[in-house]
């Protein structure tokens, strides 16, 4: 097998034990929104090299970060974008000051997660499903790439891949 298709392989068993989970967790915990916990699972996990591990725990950082910042910023009640905007300039300096822009992206949308305004009348029900979604989705993907690559000790091949 190519190390391309054996990469391929592995980021795809990722996937499929992060999409069961997400699914199954969403099903015994209603405040998990199974979509919300995938999106998040999806941006922490990499297809890239042998930092597999390392860079999605940068990741889940980033991703904290971003819904911390999101919660702090439900309480000065801005409205879309304002919110958005001022969130994300927060959430990008915390992570310039605590060197974690490798894990900007996935700040950015957790914080965008957590801000979304939804149509039910309670929004902070439905940011406190966000947020639950967000930490599900960190920590399963957390889980399915420890999983694949130190429980069953697959490796990627060394050809680089995007």
């Amino acid at each position: 097998m190519t190390p391309q298709k054996r990469n391929t392989a592995i980021y795809l068993l990722k996937m499929v034990i992060a999409v069961s989970l997400c699914y199954l967790l969403s099903l015994w915990v209603s405040q998990v929104d199974y979509i919300w916990a995938l999106i998040s699972a999806v941006l922490v996990m990499t297809p890239e090299g042998k930092d597999a591990v390392q860079l999605s725990v940068i990741r889940i950082k980033g991703n904290i970060i971003g819904v911390l910042v999101g919660v702090l910023f439900l309480f000065a009640a801005l409205e879309n974008p304002v919110n958005i905007i001022a969130g994300a300039t927060v959430a990008l300096f915390a992570c310039h000051r605590l060197q974690l822009m490798a894990g900007a992206r996935s700040t950015l949308v957790a914080l965008i997660i957590t801000l979304m305004q939804t149509d039910s009348t309670d929004h902070w029900g439905a940011a406190v499903s966000r947020v639950a979604a967000v930490v599900a989705g960190c920590a399963i993907a957390l889980f399915a790439t420890h999983l694949v690559h130190n429980v069953f000790k697959l490796q990627y091949g060394t050809e680089a891949n995007g």
